[in-house]
């Protein structure tokens, strides 16, 4: 038996208490999470199958707590990889079998919640509650993939640290740039999203 899908209201109510309320997007994370696991192969992905499974999230959104909550990834396990593509997918990888699966939620299947309880005049309260009948076909594109993943990214220790001979902050995961002869961070090498402003205790 499934351990995942065995009780879809007991995971979406363990995910609502990690992000911190109901909505659509919840709904959608959890759906998108079981027919992920289901179809590379992954019964228990918190517990036998935990050193098995990646997930890829293009979104920094609602859905993404879900995912994490349902698969037990993390950034900080490095068991999830996020991408800012902006979109409603995740692609899920076995790492055993090396089965991969992208799962995008589809545009129409707002309109379509609608049809499903028109007597819900709020659009999102529609959308959540259509999402959880709605079939896995009605709400989601799916492909088979084809994920690479390179030994850096893969969990586990460092294969590396290295100082960055601009700032002097150390970087790891061979997430460093050389760049005319000398090895910076990205930050160094191409603009960092902050500025700064001082450094305290820089010796």
């Amino acid at each position: 038996m499934n351990t995942v899908a065995s009780d879809f209201e007991k995971l979406l109510s363990e995910s609502v208490k990690i992000h911190g309320h109901l909505c659509p997007g919840q709904v959608l994370g959890v759906r998108m999470s079981l027919l992920g696991l289901r179809e590379i192969g992954i019964e228990d992905p918190k517990g036998k199958d935990r050193k098995n499974l990646l997930v890829f999230v293009e979104m920094d959104r609602c859905a993404t707590d879900a995912v994490q909550s349902v698969t037990g990834c993390s950034l900080g396990h490095r068991t999830m990889k996020f991408l800012d593509y902006g979109k409603m997918a995740a692609t899920f990888v076995n790492l055993k079998t090396g089965k991969a699966l992208r799962v995008v939620a589809r545009e129409d299947s707002r309109k379509k919640a609608m049809r499903y309880f028109p007597e819900i005049e709020n659009k999102y309260a529609a959308q959540l509650e259509a999402y959880k009948i709605m079939s896995d076909e009605e709400l989601f594109d799916i492909m088979n993939v084809e994920v690479k993943v390179k030994p850096e990214d893969m969990p586990g220790r460092p294969l590396r640290r290295i100082k960055c001979e601009m700032c002097g902050e150390y970087v790891q995961d061979m997430r460093e740039v050389r760049e005319h002869g000398r090895i910076l961070c990205r930050a160094c090498a191409h603009g960092g999203y902050y500025k700064s402003e001082d450094t305290v205790n820089r010796k």
